[in-house]
Parts: structure tokens; C-alpha cells; sequence
């Protein structure tokens, strides 16, 4: 097996499993709050207590994953053309 024909097919496999991940979990953590909606503070005492809300997720703790954002948008795109 050559080594192009060896990478080829290790990005066909990536790329599968990556498509795979967007249609069973199109929603990922937030990156920004880790998945909890909003920051983490302390207090002068050193204890832990909730901060302001993540404006990234509008609180919600998750995002949409890049490869479910290309799929919305090309299928958007389909639907708006073949009307």
C-alpha cells in the first residue's frame, strides 16, 4: 500500500466518522463555558459561586458542531434553489 493511498484513505475515514458525530450529536460543549452556561467566579473567601451567563451559548452550554453548520447551510441552499 503506498503511503498516498495510505492517507487517502485514513482522510476518508476521518472524514466518515466526523459526518457520523455531526448526525447523532450535532450539539457539542461550548467551548468558551466548558458545557455549564456561565463562568465560574470566586469570592473573596475562595469559595466557588456562579458567575454571568456565557453570552457565546446565550447560556445554554452547548454549541453547533462546524461540520452540522456546513450541512444546514448546503442544505439550505438546495432547498432555496429547487423551489
Amino acid at each position: 500500500m503506498t503511503p498516498v493511498l495510505a492517507a487517502s484513505v485514513l482522510l476518508l475515514l476521518v472524514t466518515l466518522g466526523y459526518a457520523g458525530v455531526c448526525a447523532v450529536s450535532p450539539f457539542g460543549n461550548c467551548r468558551k463555558c466548558s458545557g455549564w452556561g456561565f463562568a465560574m467566579k470566586t469570592d473573596r473567601k475562595g469559595r466557588s459561586k456562579r458567575g454571568k451567563d456565557c453570552r457565546r451559548c446565550q447560556a445554554t452550554g452547548k454549541r453547533i458542531r462546524i461540520g452540522r453548520h456546513l450541512y444546514n447551510a448546503a442544505a439550505r441552499l438546495h432547498h432555496d434553489g429547487t423551489r
